[in-house]
């Protein structure tokens, strides 16, 4: 959410394959988006997403699973909001287009993007305040619709059955290691990678670490 190509640049710049970055920014649902980056990509592909775009490709491969050779899922969640969530992110959309979306990134940023160890590492925390004013109030609204109004992933992770891992940061306040242990048993055979000084922004903060999971997962 409220991320760019910048969220990749790590993994773009390590692993010696073509990568191709959706753009999350135009729809406020998730099965249109799903529908936009299907009609892009190549015909057959290995997926990669981190947080709502975790979300995202549950049900990229609910819509096309026989495109979908490997499947890595990063700090994501594959539940429905509670009610208290939906309302805030209602009450969010409200704050940031009435001008409000720099407080909201400055404020959550540090306490719930990022671990202990890297909540002063000014270059990350640039990038990151960068990436979502550049997207602006607007996307920020259609991709908090998006998230409220998204489809229970849990039915869909037995049905995963090409390989996959499940990486997540230890200190990940957002979307909890306990999800990615559920997420990891309930998927076939996937993989699970829990990543030490790193919270909800994975291939950012610990790239290295991320890289070497996905290059495990791509030799499957």
């Amino acid at each position: 959410m409220m991320c760019d190509r910048r969220l990749w640049t790590a993994q773009i710049d390590a692993l010696d394959i073509p990568v191709m970055v959706a753009d999350l920014s135009r729809a406020d649902n998730f099965p249109a988006m799903a529908t936009a980056i299907l009609a892009d990509a190549p015909d057959q592909f290995a997926l990669a997403g981190l947080s709502m775009g975790g979300i995202l490709a549950f049900e990229i491969w609910r819509q096309a699973p026989e495109r979908v050779t490997h499947l890595a899922v990063m700090d994501t969640n594959p539940y429905l909001d509670s009610a208290a969530k939906r309302s805030l992110r209602m009450q969010q959309i409200e704050d940031v287009l009435s001008g409000g979306l720099r407080a909201l990134a400055v404020d959550s940023l540090k306490p719930l993007y990022l671990a202990k160890k890297n909540q002063n590492n000014e270059s990350l925390l640039n990038t990151i305040l960068d990436m979502a004013l550049d997207l602006g109030p607007d996307v920020f609204a259609r991709q908090s619709t998006a998230l409220i109004n998204r489809s229970d992933s849990v039915p869909t992770l037995p049905t995963v059955t090409c390989p996959a891992t499940v990486v997540c940061g230890r200190e990940d306040m957002l979307c909890p290691v306990a999800n990615h242990e559920f997420m990891a048993s309930e998927i076939p055979n996937a993989t699970l990678t829990v990543i030490d000084n790193c919270g909800h922004l994975a291939t950012m903060e610990q790239s290295g670490v991320v890289n070497e999971a996905l290059r495990r997962l791509f030799a499957q």
